[in-house]
């Protein structure tokens, strides 16, 4: 079976040394070190996370190449980006979270994983993002936190 390529955010992140969030983010990068998963890196990520403590950077730097793949941004990318501002998904101030939601779109990512419930998992939000995806010829985006993502078991 493929291994579904996750697109990470920042919050997901910073979720692995947050005691609100540990809990599920740690099983989830446990799950990507087993190899159960690919994740999407990119720019945007990198941007957000320069100022972060130096764990934060090494959570990424320890990930497996093999487990990992980086999305350039691109025209496509910033034009749906920009219109998820224009449509009023969110505001101009968010245009960080409408470049992942954009990468993870146009790479066709499984799922975009995310901590953040104020722009993007959030259900209205995420009708907002998946009506211009699909007004655009583009796949909906699965958008969930690492709490939907747990694994249970058999």
């Amino acid at each position: 079976m493929k291994k579904q390529r996750i697109y990470f955010d920042t919050s997901v992140f910073g979720g692995y040394f947050d005691m609100e969030f540990e809990e599920h983010t740690r099983p989830l990068f446990q799950r990507i070190n087993n190899g159960e998963f690919k994740v999407l890196l990119s720019a945007v990520l990198q941007r957000e996370l320069a100022p972060a403590p130096e764990k934060i950077i090494k959570l990424i730097t320890d990930l497996k190449s093999e487990f990992t793949e980086f999305l350039e941004e691109n025209d496509e990318v910033l034009d749906l980006a920009t219109e998820y501002i224009t449509e009023k998904v969110v505001g101009q101030t968010s245009f960080a979270d409408c470049i992942h939601i954009a990468l993870a779109t146009v790479n066709r990512a499984d799922l975009l994983v995310s901590w953040n419930f104020k722009h993007i998992v959030n259900i209205e939000r995420i009708r907002g993002y998946n009506s211009i995806n699909i007004k655009n010829g583009y796949k909906q985006l699965e958008i969930r936190s690492p709490r939907d993502i747990m694994n249970y078991g058999n």
